[in-house]
Formats: C-alpha cells, sequence, structure tokens
C-alpha cells in the first residue's frame, strides 16, 4: 500500500492552506490530494460568502496546478453540522460552486459527504456528531469510509 499522510490541523481554513501549503502540501509531492475545508471560512465571518469558499478553493486549486500540475484532486464537500445550521445555505451553495467549478478542470473530483449525512427526510444526522454538534464520532467517520475509498488513489 501507499502512505496517507494526513496534514489536516484543527480550525484550518482554505486561507490557512493558501498560506501553509508549501508546509502541508508541497514539500510532500503528493501522488493525490484530499481536501476537506471551507466550513471553517464560512463560519468565521459573515462577510464570507458561497462566493469567497469558491474564490479561496480555486486560488489553492490553481497553486496546486501549477506546482503539481499531474497530481489528481479530490474535494470532499463541507458536511452539514447540527451547530452550523445557520451556515446550511452557504454550506450547500459551496459546495455546488465547487462541484460545478471541478466538473471543468482535468484531474479533480467531488465528493459528496453532505447528502450521506441526512436523513430521509433531510434532517441532519446528529447521532454521528460528538457532544459539541460540530465534529464527527467515530459512527460519522464511518459513514465516510465507503464513499472516500473508492476515489482514493492507493
Amino acid at each position: 500500500g501507499r502512505t496517507i499522510l494526513n496534514r489536516a490541523f484543527g480550525g484550518s481554513s482554505l486561507t490557512h492552506l493558501i498560506l501553509y501549503a508549501d508546509d502541508v502540501i508541497f514539500r510532500y509531492q503528493p501522488k493525490q490530494i484530499v481536501i476537506y475545508c471551507g466550513e471553517n471560512d464560512l463560519a468565521a465571518s459573515e462577510l464570507v460568502t458561497a462566493d469567497s469558499v469558491l474564490q479561496r478553493f480555486k486560488k489553492l486549486f490553481f497553486m496546486i496546478r501549477e506546482k503539481l500540475p499531474a497530481t489528481p484532486v479530490l474535494y470532499v464537500s463541507m458536511k452539514p453540522s447540527p451547530s452550523r445550521k445557520k451556515l446550511l445555505p452557504s454550506i450547500e451553495a459551496g459546495n455546488q460552486k465547487i462541484k460545478s467549478f471541478l466538473t471543468t478542470q482535468q484531474k479533480s473530483n467531488f465528493l459528496d459527504v453532505y447528502s450521506a449525512m441526512l436523513t430521509p427526510q433531510g434532517a441532519i444526522r446528529s447521532e454521528i456528531f460528538t457532544a459539541d454538534s460540530l465534529h464527527m464520532n467515530k459512527q460519522g467517520y464511518a459513514l465516510w469510509q465507503p464513499l472516500i475509498e473508492p476515489l482514493l488513489h492507493l
């Protein structure tokens, strides 16, 4: 198998990823890049919109393309969290904008985890979150595992 290196850091935003890309991405010359980011951008300020998140993502994406043009990029959608219900419209819009953008790019993919985290009635599945209603518990990550695994280039 291959080594999977988790370079996530707590509270990170797309702005942080752009700022620290040399340290958390490029120094490793990865064979694939998986990005799960954007929610903290929206939560940081009411001035940050779905369009802001798209522009930040595009900036990061084109930085990756410039330095690692052949490296596949997988974007894992922003998730719905019970503690961030007021952000759901922006999260949904941001996900759609990033998905639409990625359909125009080669060596890229979009993974929708948002839908899998809802009940058939469209409510957020609270049982997959820790007590803070923001972070996922083991059950939440177990839900993601079969969705993400087929998209990893191992």
